[in-house]
């Protein structure tokens, strides 16, 4: 079940729900929209390593904006903070973002019951395209979960982005075992 905007706002009064800056003119009828932070980030490598730790460079959106190219993995950050204790939030593209061509997560947009924190973008975009910080970027649906949880994202054993930030965060999977 999608929480409908009245249902996120006593999540959010009863503590359930978590956001950081919270203001009710980004609350739509089932989502809130979320905001590009002032940072992003490249991989210094060209080639990628599932395997290995590969670093990232980080720099600041000026006010001007900065152009996105296509073939480019950028990560992003959101402005907002977040924390979700009692549902299933799930990131998705505004349909403005996506009509300029650009992805805002390539297979990431499930969060878990327990994270908190900012959410990191996968950016790409199909042409070149100047964005902002803090331009309108995605929103935010909750799904109700049925059932107790015994496993909460921010209290599992090695939890790989539980770490507050406001910058992006590169991948993590050199982390796991294969």
């Amino acid at each position: 079940m999608i929480l409908t905007d009245k249902a996120i706002e006593q999540s959010i009064k009863d503590g359930e729900i978590v956001i950081e800056p919270y203001r009710r003119e980004n609350l739509g009828t089932n989502s809130y929209d979320v905001h590009l932070g002032k940072f992003l980030a490249t991989y210094t490598d060209r080639i990628l390593d599932a395997r290995r730790h590969n670093k990232v460079v980080v720099f600041e959106i000026p006010p001007e904006g900065v152009v996105l190219q296509p073939g480019t993995l950028y990560l992003g950050v959101t402005e907002e903070y977040t924390e979700t204790h009692n549902a299933v939030p799930f990131l998705e593209g505004k349909s403005s973002v996506g009509r300029l061509g650009i992805d805002i997560h390539a297979t990431a947009g499930k969060g878990d019951v327990g994270f908190c924190n900012t959410w990191t973008l996968e950016i790409s975009c199909v042409q070149p395209v100047r964005v902002y910080a803090g331009m309108p970027i995605g929103q935010l649906i909750y799904f109700r979960v049925d059932g107790e949880i015994e496993n909460l994202y921010a209290s599992k054993a090695n939890p790989k982005y539980a770490d507050r930030t406001t910058r992006p965060v590169e991948s993590m999977m050199w982390k796991n075992k294969f």
